[in-house]
């Protein structure tokens, strides 16, 4: 059996560097940042995550089934702008919205980041914030799928991009499936993260992927999924695949 990657997070990082950066880790308890920039950034990076943190903590504080709920929730209206955003893309993708945290605040991060780099790569346990006018590739990782490591994902990322990533047999985030790795691309990170999520709660059937991948890429801002469940692969959207390079910063 192939070791779980994202039990050591350093044994997919590798993956993910991208050489022309430079890379450097921010953690604070459940949050273990990977941030790729044009110069280290490490302090106001971590400004970044506390105050995210904060943000998301005083929600469950005041609304403890911000943290608990499976399904969509309402916004009260008196929310942040990070916590709106976590809120639509749970409604979006028919989710809870902690099923958007990882992508919410690896793209609040990275935005903090972009007035001091113009390339900046932040990645949150598999979900990716990029921005840039370089062409990057992110590597796709499914487990024990004779794919998992094998291919990449293509984006331009531009003012921001996110690719995300779920697994119901890939670390430790809830997953209701069966897929190796549910990835979906979307500007809006907290949506790539969520619509990952529901990606992969849907696949419950190897041979049956056209129609998980069908009701994804119709979530508004959702631009493409991929799916690996074993040996079978589905593609839909504005997804370009490549083999991977040794390295998926491009």
């Amino acid at each position: 059996m192939i070791p779980d990657p994202y039990a050591d997070r350093s044994s997919y990082r590798v993956l993910q560097e991208a050489g022309d950066l430079t890379y450097f880790r921010v953690s604070v308890d459940e949050t273990d940042l990977s941030i790729g920039a044009r110069r280290d950034l490490s302090r106001e990076a971590l400004a970044a995550v506390l105050e995210a943190r904060r943000q998301v903590t005083a929600q469950i504080e005041d609304r403890p089934r911000f943290r608990t709920s499976l399904e969509p929730l309402r916004p009260h209206g008196t929310e942040s702008p990070l916590i709106r955003q976590m809120l639509e893309a749970g409604s979006r993708a028919g989710v809870g919205p902690m099923a958007a945290v990882a992508g919410a605040i690896a793209e609040y991060v990275g935005r903090s980041l972009m007035k001091l780099s113009r390339e900046v790569i932040v990645e949150n346990g598999g979900d990716v914030f990029l921005c840039g006018g370089k062409k990057r590739s992110v590597a796709v990782v499914a487990g024990d799928s004779p794919l998992s490591g094998l291919l990449a994902i293509s984006v331009e990322p531009g003012s921001g991009c996110g690719v995300c990533t779920s697994s119901g047999t890939v670390g430790h985030s809830l997953s209701l499936g069966k897929a190796d790795a549910a990835m979906v691309v979307a500007r809006d990170c907290a949506l790539a993260d969520a619509a990952a999520t529901r990606l992969g709660n849907l696949i419950r059937d190897p041979a049956a992927l056209d129609g998980p991948l069908d009701e994804i890429c119709a979530i508004p801002g959702v631009e493409g999924a991929l799916v690996i469940a074993g040996e079978s692969i589905g593609i839909k959207g504005n997804i370009v695949l490549q083999p991977l390079r040794g390295a998926a910063g491009g």
